[in-house]
């Protein structure tokens, strides 16, 4: 299995406004993809910023290149995403797993 993780902070002004987006966006494009096994958003305040850490679980390498292109490692952006005030890092990273537990 395949646990993709990305992170990215928004103005706090903005917090409510990206979740909704980020749920309409990166984790139902994942949600719909065969291969997915589903999605998890972290949410943490820090001063005046609101950071979301998205991991996504996959069957393999190939159901995530279905979601994110031969490019992988690269993030998936949306166009909506600046009118957040988003700072996104660039990339993402995939680990191979045995299993997946939330917390």
């Amino acid at each position: 299995m395949i646990v993709r993780t990305w992170h990215g902070c928004v103005p706090l002004a903005h917090a409510e406004g990206f979740a909704t987006h980020l749920q309409l966006t990166g984790v139902q494009h994942a949600e719909g993809i065969d291969g997915n096994l589903g999605a998890f958003v972290k949410r943490v305040t820090q001063q005046n910023q609101e950071h979301f850490f998205l991991a996504t679980w996959w069957t393999d390498i190939e159901a995530v290149k279905a979601f994110a292109g031969e490019d992988y490692h690269t993030a998936v952006t949306y166009p909506e995403d600046e009118k957040f005030g988003l700072l996104s890092d660039p990339y993402v990273f995939q680990h191979e797993v045995g299993t997946v537990q939330t917390l």
